[in-house]
């Protein structure tokens, strides 16, 4: 269902999204110059938590940001215990 909904990347909006019955959730960033982004906030209604979509949008921004080069400012705290969990050693 929206586990399938692509996730779309609004460079002018400096947004990823996905659109999905029930809203859209998004992931909301700056370029602060000098290659470096801060992902500042993740969103997503009511109806369509629980699915993941969070993940998918940070996946998809992190990507984003090593493929350009970015240094990332998770000032987002979803983002930052995101970035955590994938650093610690399991």
């Amino acid at each position: 269902m929206t586990a399938d909904a692509p996730v779309q990347h609004d460079t002018e909006g400096k947004q990823f999204y996905i659109s999905a019955e029930g809203g859209r959730a998004y992931l909301a960033y700056m370029d602060l110059g000098k290659q470096t982004m801060d992902i500042y906030r993740t969103y997503v209604p009511d109806a369509l938590r629980g699915q993941g979509l969070a993940e998918q949008l940070t996946v998809e921004a992190l990507k984003y940001a090593e493929e350009q080069g970015y240094t990332v400012i998770p000032s987002c705290s979803y983002v930052e215990q995101y970035m955590q969990r994938q650093q610690s050693p399991n």
